[in-house]
């Protein structure tokens, strides 16, 4: 490349390709390329931009290509310039980030200390970004003035004027009629005051106010165990605190209590953040000066503190502490503690745990020094072992009090009014008590009622130390028992576990099931010196149906060959409750059954309606026949019609109830085969919709529960079986009929005036005559007493011509040989004869 082309080409990179405010300048400021002057520059850049282009095209130079190496290089430059001593920019815009604990410093500490979080570290969860200024808040008096900051200054009275003056790198201002005024390290207050007195010499007559305009940014450093170290610029107005919220915080491996502030070399002031975060006192997060570094050293000595605190945590310790000043660290005893039950987890000198157990209720116990390492454990009242009994369930005040030799029941609950909840049982209640050191327990059962109205006597119980007194409700439902935290099942669950864990070979469980004509039959704890009458107390006591005069307990014995076999034993109750007797003696795992009166409450009901002399609802003996119920209801009316009556049954109800589900799910099931079928689906078109209406007329149609009897026969006694009345029958006689009903497929279906001789051919002829889809070799006839008879296949002896009888009904069913491949008249038959049942009823009204 030539002389002139270089020249050129560098004039070119300097000139087009070059931002001339940021490239330009630096290239000049480390020196211009051999042969190239700052007079030639300047021709360049006044050249046109068409002509600065013709020359880059002349000697070979893409704009386009260096355009892009240029932008690169400045962001390059940019990149770098950023990176040089971690410095960042201030930006008030900035969104607050949560921090994270990417070198897993607070898992490690949790894991020593058992899950427990170190504490104080929280307070940099979330932080800027970048750090915001602090321009909205008052400055100081006390602030020092800095090459940067801004004066306001606003004059009136003789001159009126308003000046912002710039404190200049040689720490003064440039006050006009004044000069130059020295300002840099003097506090505000000072400096107002000097400005003043100036103008009030400078400017007879003159008054003024002298304010901060804006503020100078500094540059500090935070070092140390800080979360992100380096170098930062934050406003003149910032303290410790700032800066580090600026770094990101200090790691879980930094000392939150020895933050030290260091200026030109020396330690002017330290931090302790517990004193901020436990007490609010900023009065050691001192202000910044340029070049300050803030310096977080390791953290120091810690222990850990648990149980029954305000704040259990992982906490810093400060020199000599003692267990009373890490409480007070971790805010305190909570109402629950027992300080006399305190542990202290040790790692001693050959690294091995010990516990030790330390009463802080003494003060010698409080003042017990804390090592690093230490894992405190603060006990609980609910940890005591002795002076307390507890009453809960059907209790207005349920919980724990104190125990005194000779409490008794009475003492807890006084009054049935104030002391129990209204729905308590009066005559059951139990008291645990634990009876060895291994915490085996037995139950002792009393009346809640007689403790009261019998205060001081046997009746009112002696209680022991760490008893636990159990009143339960007496009106709980079975489908309650989840809710009803006071029902017998939910208090009583927790006892008869506690006697499962402890039975043995020899001590069988002492648990009784009680089932049968009681209130509330289940499992109970067999009490100590417990009778069969408080076995059924236990149980809510017998029902009205119970047979006081025979029970049984059922009872697993072993044999000596160390079989089981179950004995029964009869029991007497009314010798038991009458208290004539104790019964047999009870043992675990019996089972005691209460039987039922015999068929005790159990009424049977028939409804008798229609012509009848009286009717309504009877209540028969068992085994009483329709025949004898009839008679105690006077016989029928005159009018009456009793060839038509019907008699319906709910057993036989609930019997076509489920032929016509079945019947329904057949027809569905074929429509939808039939419905599929593609080929013929053009042909059955038309079937289809007549199923789809017989769907309809299936699913519309109610079971009966129609039995078909011969009451005429009844009534003379000439009646081969006897109708024996069930629960819930009825007998519906209606009166003396005057039509005959035509249904089904015929052209107009009706009912026809009832003539002498008239037969079924006859009928359907005064209906029209059958359809087209009619199936002629199936009609029949049902009876007004709800019999069938087929004319067709009676042809033979008594045919078409058989005479019809007032009430009967006539059907025409569809034809169902049309429809190909479907089993239909097995399927909905039962549905016909419902429709046709349904419509002879009410023909026979």
């Amino acid at each position: 490349m030539g002389y002139t082309r270089k020249i050129t080409y560098w004039l070119l990179v300097l000139v087009i390709i070059a931002p001339a405010a940021v490239l330009s300048n630096q290239v000049l400021a480390q020196g211009l390329p051999p042969g190239v002057s700052q007079q030639q520059v300047e021709q360049f850049r006044s050249l046109p931009r068409s002509q600065q282009e013709a020359l880059a095209r002349e000697h070979g130079v893409d704009l386009d290509d260096y355009s892009s190496n240029g932008s690169r290089v400045e962001r390059s430059q940019t990149a770098d310039r950023q990176d040089t001593g971690r410095s960042q920019t201030v930006d008030a815009q900035d969104l607050v980030q949560p921090i994270q604990d990417p070198d897993g410093l607070g898992e490690q500490a949790e894991r020593l200390y058992d899950g427990l979080k170190p504490f104080g570290y929280d307070l940099f969860a979330g932080r800027p970004t970048t750090f915001a200024p602090a321009t909205q808040i008052p400055v100081p008096s006390e602030y020092t003035l800095g090459p940067g900051d801004v004066l306001r200054i606003q004059m009136w009275g003789n001159e009126n004027r308003q000046m912002e003056l710039p404190v200049s790198r040689d720490g003064s201002i440039d006050m006009p009629n004044v000069g130059p005024v020295p300002v840099a390290g003097q506090s505000f207050d000072n400096v107002r005051s000097q400005l003043q007195s100036i103008i009030q010499e400078t400017f007879i007559g003159a008054q003024s106010h002298v304010g901060l305009g804006e503020l100078r940014s500094i540059q500090v450093f935070v070092l140390g165990e800080a979360r992100n170290p380096g170098a930062y610029t934050v406003s003149s107005l910032s303290t410790i605190t700032n800066a580090l919220m600026v770094s990101g915080g200090v790691q879980h491996t930094g000392s939150l209590r020895n933050i030290q502030l260091k200026r030109r070399g020396e330690v002017v002031g330290d931090l302790d953040l517990y004193d901020l975060l436990l007490r609010g006192d900023t009065r050691n997060d001192l202000r910044l000066q340029p070049g300050d570094v803030i310096f977080v050293p390791p953290v120091g000595p810690t222990a850990g503190i648990r149980g029954e605190v305000r704040r259990p945590a992982v906490y810093e310790l400060d020199g000599r502490q003692s267990l009373e000043s890490l409480v007070r660290l971790a805010g305190g005893f909570t109402p629950d503690a027992s300080p006399r039950f305190t542990q202290v987890m040790r790692v001693t000198e050959r690294r091995q745990r010990n516990v030790i157990d330390v009463n802080m209720a003494t003060s010698n116990g409080a003042r017990t020094a804390v090592n690093n390492g230490d894992l405190v454990r603060v006990g609980s009242i609910n940890d005591l072992v002795e002076g307390f009994v507890s009453i809960k369930g059907a209790v207005v005040r349920p919980g724990s009090y104190r125990w005194e030799p000779g409490l008794r029941v009475s003492d807890l609950i006084g009054s049935l009014s104030h002391d129990l909840d209204p729905d308590a049982d009066l005559d059951y209640g139990l008291i645990v008590r634990e009876i060895d050191p291994r915490r085996r327990i037995e139950v002792y059962q009393f009346s809640p009622g007689d403790a009261i109205h019998r205060p001081g006597s046997d009746r009112d119980p002696r209680l022991e130390d760490l008893d636990r007194v159990l009143i339960f409700s007496a009106h709980h439902q079975e489908d309650q028992y989840l809710e009803n935290m006071t029902a017998r099942p939910v208090m009583l669950e927790s006892v008869i576990e506690r006697l499962e864990r402890q039975a043995r070979p020899g001590d069988p469980l002492r648990v009784i099931t009680v089932g049968g004509a009681v209130r509330f039959p289940g499992d109970y704890p067999l009490p100590a010196d417990g009778t069969l009458k408080d076995l059924i107390t236990a149980a809510g006591g017998l029902l009205d149906s119970a047979h006081i005069l025979k029970a049984e307990i059922a009872r697993f014995q072993r044999t000596e060959s160390g079989e089981a076999h179950t004995r029964i034993i009869p029991v007497s109750l009314e010798e038991a409750l009458r208290g004539s007797g104790q019964g047999p003696d009870l043992q675990g795992r019996d089972r005691l059954l209460i039987k039922h009166v015999p068929e005790y409450g159990q009424r049977i009901t028939v409804t008798l309606d229609g012509e009848v002399r009286f009717p309504g609802d009877y209540t028969v003996r068992r085994g009483e026949t329709l025949g004898e119920l009839l008679e105690r209801a006077g016989g029928l009316r005159d009018v009456a019609y009793p060839a038509g009556a019907i008699f319906s049954r709910e057993q036989l109800r609930e019997m076509e109830r489920e032929r016509l589900d079945d019947a329904q799910q057949r027809l569905r099931r074929d429509l939808i085969g039939l419905t599929l079928d593609q080929e013929a689906a053009g042909e059955n078109a038309q079937v289809v919709g007549q199923l789809e209406s017989l769907l309809a007329a299936v699913e519309r149609a109610e079971p009966l529960g129609r039995m078909v009897i011969d009451l005429p026969a009844i009534l003379e006694g000439r009646s081969a079986q006897k109708i024996v009345l069930q629960d819930g029958d009825e007998l519906r006689v209606p009166p003396q009929p005057q039509s005959v009903s035509v249904f089904g497929e015929v052209q107009f279906a009706t009912s026809h005036l009832h003539q002498s001789g008239l037969t079924v051919d006859d009928y359907l002829e005064r209906s029209g005559g059958t359809t087209g889809e009619a199936d002629d070799s199936r009609v029949y006839v049902v009876q007004a007493n709800g019999s069938v008879w087929l004319p067709r296949r009676s042809a033979w002896y008594e045919g078409a011509s058989r005479r019809l009888q007032p009430g009967d009904t006539i059907v025409v069913p569809l034809k169902v040989d049309r429809v190909d491949q479907l089993q239909l008249w097995s399927g909905v038959s039962q549905v016909f004869y419902q429709l046709a049942l349904g419509a002879a009823a009410i023909n026979s009204f």
